[in-house]
């Protein structure tokens, strides 16, 4: 169902890689919301994606960029304005990659030429899209920048490996460069915290599906889905939430304040059996 939430305004959305991707879901829902935007993704993942469809669904253009080189956001913040007519409204940070996890390094043992390459593009883009944004003055007032983390930046998940760091790093940019945002531009910055999702990158991880079925077991209201954290977003891009900023929320259906449920000790109390 559209309210029009979105409609007039115009962003940018990084990292649809596919359908099962939260991105992919974003842009469907911000399109049905009336608002228009560019997609990104690096080259490679274009190559390996089907962006072509969700930029035909959506009516939307792609720009090619590599979020880790400076001179290819400063190019898709002036592309972007000039396909969609003016300064921006939102952005969605949807992208994240650790070539220790995909190596199978553990974490104990990492290749840190590795670590290196998976905090440039899961965190430092992060940082380098938004001061693109900054120096050149592209967002509009009570704009929203959206990234998308993990809870392992908090609290310990052993096989998600150095992704829990970079999501760490992710949220300390957040929050800091938030801070200059808001104080100079008025546009707001979080990140939401979601529940484990079948994505194509969530996958990678080891113990993936046993642990997605643990995290609904634990969580009151289950999983949340990737429409489920779309539709966050389109909340945060709204003016209904102009004054929310520099936060890092969670929508996991309240896995996050859990310390163990009822299902959970069910369960451990069959194996005991």
């Amino acid at each position: 169902m559209s309210y029009n939430l979105l409609k007039g305004k115009r962003g940018i959305i990084f990292g649809a890689l596919d359908e099962n991707s939260i991105a992919w879901k974003t842009a469907e829902r911000v399109h049905e919301e009336g608002g228009t935007f560019v997609l990104t993704n690096a080259p490679i993942a274009m190559r390996m994606g089907s962006i072509n469809q969700l930029a035909e669904k959506t009516n939307s253009q792609i720009i090619p960029a590599d979020a880790t080189k400076v001179e290819d956001l400063e190019n898709l913040v002036d592309k972007a304005q000039e396909i969609l007519g003016g300064k921006l409204d939102f952005v969605l940070h949807s992208i994240g990659m650790s070539v220790n996890v995909r190596k199978g390094n553990h974490y104990t043992d990492m290749n840190y030429d590795y670590t290196t390459k998976g905090w440039d593009v899961s965190a430092v883009s992060f940082h380098k899209t938004m001061q693109a944004l900054y120096k050149k003055d592209a967002m509009n007032e009570w704009g929203s920048i959206v990234a998308l983390t993990y809870m392992a930046a908090q609290r310990v998940f052993p096989d998600y490996n150095d992704m829990a760091d970079n999501k760490a790093y992710l949220e300390s940019i957040a929050r800091s460069f938030g801070y200059f945002f808001g104080k100079d531009k008025k546009v707001r910055v979080n990140t939401i915290s979601q529940s484990p999702t079948p994505t194509t990158a969530g996958q990678g991880v080891k113990g993936f599906d046993g642990f997605i079925a643990y995290a609904d077991k634990m969580s009151p209201l289950g999983n949340a889905t990737a429409i489920d954290c779309a539709n966050y977003t389109i909340s945060l891009f709204s003016d209904l939430t102009k004054r929310v900023t520099l936060q890092n929320l969670y929508n996991d259906g309240g896995f996050s304040n859990m310390g163990v449920s009822q299902q959970v000790m069910e369960t451990f109390m069959k194996d005991m059996e």
